[in-house]
């Protein structure tokens, strides 16, 4: 348990700040869902314009340190294959 104020303090930002990550994961999340979504549709225009916005959302998280720029570069890259495959 906390016994200074500013180590109190610390500990409200701490819960703070995870529910935010958690919230900015939760987003990721539900990006990456969209795109297998609309690739598993079948329809490559739909699919094109969901990746190009869920992009945008994973590199946000990624430049916040919320996860690793690497872990959302292969995200990124496994999803353009699937999109790439979609058209053949």
């Amino acid at each position: 348990m906390a016994n200074t104020a500013q180590a109190r303090k610390r500990a409200r930002q701490a819960v703070k700040q995870n529910a935010h990550n958690s919230s900015q994961r939760s987003t990721l999340r539900t990006a990456i869902k969209a795109i297998r979504k609309a690739i598993e549709g079948g329809d490559k225009a739909v699919a094109t314009q969901v990746f190009q916005t869920s992009i945008s959302t994973i590199d946000r998280i990624a430049d916040k340190k919320i996860i690793h720029k690497n872990k959302a570069a292969r995200h990124k890259s496994r999803m353009a294959a699937a999109l790439k495959a979609l058209a053949a």
